[in-house]
């Protein structure tokens, strides 16, 4: 059996796929969409001593597996084998080990893993979530080029799921609307204050100055996202309205506000932690003020967490926590927050990665010639695996909406949601 045959049977012989490997052999269907090949024998070696999927996406980051063609169509082709290397599959490969001196020798020593891996993802849960750990863990996956993010985000610069109005909506539409839609969950209005955790490079906290006449600030732990933030703001003259801060969300002083918006954070909060923060947020708001927490969940509240050692936390978001939706609402409602809207949006979710992933391919030469081909191999599998995840219903996207009541139990709210649903 060549090693191309024995990557054809662990991924799937029925796959329209070619492999290709470095000893020559060939196996699939020739000339196929999808191409996967095996360019070094540590490939063998990062699959054979890696649990799971995490010996591929490092060989695959490396470089020593690569795929050509779309990443989506491959990843989801290939989905059952990539969600787990059983212990028949590397018993196949050993047995090819065995008969290749230039394999034994490549699997007899442990590569290092790439270097876009975070050399402090493993650590114990107690010791996740400090101030220090926390900015560490955010500059890792956002403090990557502003110039990488314009290419891949598009000029909206939102790095959360959009929200699609029509079936034919571009990705800036979308974005758009994503906004537009938790400004009017929030009931924003002119001469409101907003307080925006997690703002990202400010789009929330810019939408809500220049369409609705709102004083916002955002915070971010990312220096480079708050820097073109904040020139970004000076740009569209909107700095007499608009702040963003490069702060930990902890160390905001200011309270009073008739708003919050927590887009894409609850995700690097830690599960612990949870209690603590929507209080937190609950305290900053005004009676009667709206608080909407729009984040990635589990798909229900018995799945098991994503892994502390699996490829997202090791080479995207650090300390990441994803909790079921139950929880999350949960966990707001035990803070004080009268829950008043629920929303799953994963199927635009699925959609937003997609766009982005269409970004990254059109701007793959310049994406690799700025960040490193390894840097760009990593986004380009993990959105196209994300986005595999969110329409076979791995993971969702919850917007939830609480208020604060009253002394007399006072909601604000319309009798019915007046934001369009």
């Amino acid at each position: 059996m060549t090693l191309a045959t024995v990557f054809e049977e662990i991924m799937g012989s029925s796959a329209p796929v070619e492999f290709v490997a470095y000893d020559g052999s060939r196996a699939g269907v020739r000339g196929a969409d999808i191409r996967l090949e095996v360019r070094s024998p540590y490939a063998v070696s990062y699959l054979v001593r890696s649990p799971g999927p995490l010996g591929l996406a490092r060989a695959y980051v490396s470089g020593d597996l690569n795929v050509e063609g779309d990443m989506y169509a491959a990843l989801s082709t290939m989905q059952e084998a990539l969600t787990d290397v059983s212990p028949r599959d590397k018993a196949k490969l050993l047995s090819e080990v065995v008969k290749d001196p230039l394999l034994r020798a490549a699997v007899s020593r442990r590569p290092a893993p790439p270097p876009q891996e975070a050399p402090f993802s493993r650590v114990p849960s107690w010791l996740r979530h400090s101030k220090n750990r926390d900015a560490k863990a955010i500059s890792h996956h956002y403090d990557v080029s502003n110039t990488f993010y314009e290419w891949v985000l598009g000029p909206s610069m939102a790095y959360t799921c959009a929200c699609y109005p029509e079936e034919g909506s571009t990705l800036e539409e979308a974005q758009f609307h994503k906004h537009d839609l938790v400004a009017k969950k929030i009931g924003l209005r002119p001469g409101m204050r907003l307080l925006d955790v997690g703002c990202g490079w400010g789009g929330m906290v810019m939408h809500a100055a220049q369409e609705y006449g709102v004083k916002a600030l955002g915070v971010t732990l990312s220096k480079q996202q708050a820097e073109w933030a904040q020139k970004a703001i000076a740009d569209r003259g909107l700095s007499d309205l608009a702040e963003v801060r490069h702060m930990d969300y902890r160390d905001v002083a200011e309270s009073g506000f008739d708003a919050v918006s927590s887009i894409g954070l609850t995700e690097h909060i830690g599960k612990g932690n949870l209690p603590a923060y929507f209080s937190f947020l609950y305290g900053k708001l005004k009676p009667g003020g709206r608080m909407l927490n729009h984040t990635i969940t589990r798909a229900d509240n018995i799945a098991p967490p994503i892994r502390q050692g699996g490829f997202i936390n090791r080479y995207v978001f650090p300390d990441g926590e994803l909790e079921g939706p139950g929880y999350v609402q949960s966990q707001m409602n035990d803070a004080g927050f009268e829950i008043r809207h629920q929303e799953n949006l994963r199927e635009h979710y699925a959609r937003t990665l997609k766009g982005w992933c269409r970004n990254l391919d059109d701007h793959w030469d310049e994406a690799v010639a700025e960040v490193g081909e390894g840097t760009a191999r990593v986004w380009r599998v993990y959105m196209a695996g994300c986005a595999l995840g969110f329409e076979l219903n791995w993971i969702q996207l919850h917007q939830t909406l609480g208020v604060k009541l009253d002394a007399n139990g006072n909601s604000s709210m319309p009798l019915r949601p007046d934001w369009g649903v």
